[in-house]
């Protein structure tokens, strides 16, 4: 697998003020207010370059730092899903801060990463309480010159020499025991140098015990390639393509 380079590891800051708890890397970050967690904050500076539809926006920015050089970042809403979302759209029950969603995914993010393993890099989260429950946020490095595989492959087939590094990359975050709630054909990304990467880790977790999850996951990743296949006209998959990426996997 074709590694990305190997970055430092992100240096945390908390910011806490009431019920508004905050941690960023301060590298990335080196004026820190919460209010970057929220995409009313960004649009208001013109730096929201794009947006994309999911269970909620997932925000795309642009932003120059006080070295003048532009930051890609990713803001994302923490929204439920299933019936239980449409009731209670984005609130969760607190049980711990390490216990919360933005939590959760920040510190596997950065686990991740000082692993060399290709996701993106944690920028920040929020976590506003409110009595019993939490809403929270998170904003992470954007995978530049990035398409997922269902933009890809709704435009043109990609070859069995790719599809064999997909199953590769997702293998070498099952070896480290990194567990994908979601992985889908949406959250795998591949740049304009062909290098594969995983996003979305939401609910993610790294794990020790490698026995029928590793296989759930991919099971998954499979009926998410042939529902993009009965639902988008001209979409470039087939069952073979599934076994040149297994071929990567297994290898």
């Amino acid at each position: 697998m074709n590694q990305p380079a190997i970055v430092k590891p992100c240096l945390e800051k908390i910011f806490q003020q009431g019920h508004v708890y905050c941690r960023y890397d301060s590298d990335e970050v080196s004026t820190f207010i919460p209010e970057m967690l929220n995409s009313d904050y960004w649009q208001a500076k013109n730096s929201v370059v794009g947006s994309a539809q999911g269970r909620g926006t997932t925000w795309f920015i642009a932003t120059e730092n006080t070295m003048g050089t532009v930051q890609n970042w990713v803001l994302r809403h923490y929204y439920r899903g299933g019936l239980i979302g449409k009731v209670i759209k984005d609130q969760y029950l607190y049980t711990g801060m390490a216990n919360t969603r933005a939590a959760r995914e920040f510190s596997l993010l950065k686990s991740m990463r000082a692993l060399g393993l290709p996701a993106p890099k944690p920028i920040a989260f929020r976590v506003i309480k409110n009595g019993l429950f939490y809403r929270a946020d998170l904003l992470s490095s954007r995978i530049e010159n990035a398409s997922d595989l269902v933009g890809l492959l709704s435009k043109h087939a990609i070859n069995d020499l790719l599809w064999q590094q997909i199953g590769k990359v997702i293998k070498a975050f099952h070896q480290q025991g990194i567990y994908h709630h979601d992985l889908n054909a949406h959250n795998i990304l591949v740049d304009d140098k062909d290098q594969v990467w995983l996003i979305d880790f939401d609910q993610g977790e790294q794990r020790k015990q490698q026995t029928k999850w590793p296989a759930e996951n991919m099971a998954r990743l499979l009926r998410s390639f042939r529902k993009e296949n009965n639902k988008i006209t001209n979409f470039q998959w087939c069952e073979k393509n599934w076994q040149a990426l297994l071929n990567g996997y297994q290898s």
